[in-house]
């Protein structure tokens, strides 16, 4: 009698490529990966990605960053089982610096990041946005709903870009059978920020701590769905992992919605800072209203956000809190404490 002995083979960790990953994002789901067990290649070039934000991985076993431009070709050794598309500048200020840069970021990163899935045979998500909706005529706004963009406008490098990564993907995916997957990211926000992004919530924050004028850009009518990293980071994980047939576009954030004002206000609430308002006229193209619909991604993913506004904001205002007093003594306010009872929140608990 033959005696077959079963040898176990030793399971090899996934091994995930996030291009972008020493960004706001980016960085969160480097960590996310990595206590998950997998093997993280972070590719960035620091354009608005920062080292602090990786500087705990870096001597991790796991973790490997690569400074890298993805305009050019993409070359690493090695298997590559999942791509996470993130390396673009989101917020109006900077990729309105390099808008020629912006574009080639969208279009060429995209094509080298599917090029590299494509040999790889790697499943590759795309980070877009829910600025493929422009000034949207539909609200809230469904995965259906086609846009309206204005393609000469100075945000369309950004707007436009993204559209062109997203029929990138599904083009890769109809002529090569690339396994996609498209994230439509309403407005995100959290630690990591960069506070001079330009963008509502770091701007309104870092004013506040600072003791400078809130600066509100229009009436401040206009209103946002704010959704904490932590919830869209494991809506991205969701779908990376969701069966092959769910591609997207899935639109991932928080569908409650509030005005502008309403979070400058709750922001003056939680800093208890004396600044003032400060109302100024509204960029061209910005949209006035941003809701998203995610029944998609509550139906295919079971996802839906669950930190609370009022509490990812303050975990927020003590990550900035930190970061300006790590600056200078002197850029740390006197936090005036307005005599008044206790202050009801404009925001709902959702």
């Amino acid at each position: 009698m033959t005696l077959q002995t079963r040898i176990p083979t030793l399971r090899r960790s996934p091994t995930v490529l996030i291009a972008g990953g020493a960004g706001f994002i980016g960085s969160h789901l480097c960590d996310s990966l990595l206590q998950r067990g997998n093997a993280v290649i972070c590719l960035d070039n620091l354009f608005t990605g920062r080292i602090a934000n990786i500087r705990p991985l870096l001597n991790h076993p796991n973790f490997r960053f690569i400074e890298h431009n993805v305009q050019e070709e993409i070359e690493i050794e090695g298997e590559i089982d999942r791509i996470y598309s993130l390396a673009c500048p989101a917020s109006p200020r900077h990729y309105q610096r390099d808008p020629v840069g912006t574009m080639k970021t969208c279009v060429l990163g995209t094509i080298n990041l599917l090029e590299l899935a494509h040999y790889k045979g790697a499943r590759v998500l795309q980070a877009s946005t829910s600025e493929v909706y422009g000034d949207p005529e539909v609200h809230p706004q469904p995965e259906s709903y086609l846009g309206n963009v204005n393609p000469i406008g100075p945000r369309a490098c950004y707007d436009e870009g993204k559209r062109a990564a997203e029929t990138l993907m599904f083009d890769y995916h109809r002529t090569h059978g690339t396994e996609i997957k498209v994230a439509r990211i309403f407005n995100t926000y959290g630690p990591r920020m960069l506070e001079n992004d330009g963008r509502v919530v770091s701007n309104f924050i870092v004013q506040a701590l600072r003791g400078e004028p809130i600066t509100i850009y229009g009436g401040g009518t206009q209103t946002r769905s704010f959704c904490f990293v932590d919830d869209l980071v494991r809506g991205l994980q969701l779908l990376m992992e969701s069966p092959s047939s769910v591609t997207g576009p899935c639109n991932l954030g928080n569908p409650h919605e509030v005005t502008i004002e309403a979070i400058a206000r709750e922001v003056l609430t939680y800093t208890e800072s004396a600044s003032q308002l400060r109302f100024e006229a509204l960029p061209k193209d910005d949209p006035k209203r941003r809701k998203p619909v995610i029944d998609t991604a509550s139906r295919l993913l079971g996802w839906r956000p669950r930190v609370a506004l009022r509490d990812g904001l303050q975990a927020t205002i003590a990550y900035f809190a930190m970061r300006i007093a790590g600056e200078s003594p002197t850029l740390v306010p006197a936090l005036a404490r307005r005599k008044r009872g206790p202050a009801r929140s404009l925001l709902s608990s959702e």
